[in-house]
């Protein structure tokens, strides 16, 4: 998966709207503009698409964790000028305050199983025996399975909540 496919998927699961999104690029200390953006979330064969690399996709998650759990006193961290999978799903677990079980039942969601000790193979460190990389069909199925949770249809609504991104500006 592209970065630019994981911001847009991370758009719609949430709902950012471009003022949003620039807010939370913003929470961590980076400055973007709604062109930007824009020029971001274009489908791969726009003639305006731009490639989101790496170390402002690392950017966008780090503004997600503050912006979602609010922002931590001290140094922010430094976003990784290299990202994977393994990395994306780490701050993506952070950002939306999932416990392992969660994970695994949000990819229960999509019909996607895995056992724990799979999962926690994903986050440890990449010289560790047991270390396993994360493949896209692994993401995208989490990231499918937080839009079930976070992004039910409208007909669907009752019962959710989802992080609400307006109420950390209060």
């Amino acid at each position: 998966m592209t970065n630019n496919d994981v911001l847009r998927r991370i758009r719609y699961i949430l709902d950012l709207n471009d003022s949003m999104m620039i807010n939370v690029f913003a929470q961590a200390d980076i400055d973007v503009s709604r062109e930007q953006v824009s020029q971001w979330l274009k489908r791969d064969d726009d003639p305006d698409y731009e490639s989101l690399n790496d170390k402002q996709m690392a950017t966008f998650l780090n503004g997600l964790i503050n912006h979602l759990r609010g922002k931590k006193e001290g140094e922010q961290p430094k976003p990784e000028k290299s990202l994977n999978n393994n990395i994306i799903l780490r701050k993506l677990k952070i950002a939306f305050n999932l416990q392992s079980d969660e994970i695994l039942a949000v990819l229960q969601l999509e019909g996607f199983s895995l056992s724990k000790h799979e999962l926690s193979a994903f986050f440890r460190k990449p010289e560790h025996k047991h270390y396993r990389a994360c493949k896209d069909q692994v993401l995208r199925n989490f990231l499918q399975g937080l839009q079930l949770k976070y992004h039910p249809k409208k007909n669907d609504l009752e019962g959710f909540s989802w992080p609400s991104l307006d109420d950390k500006e209060k």
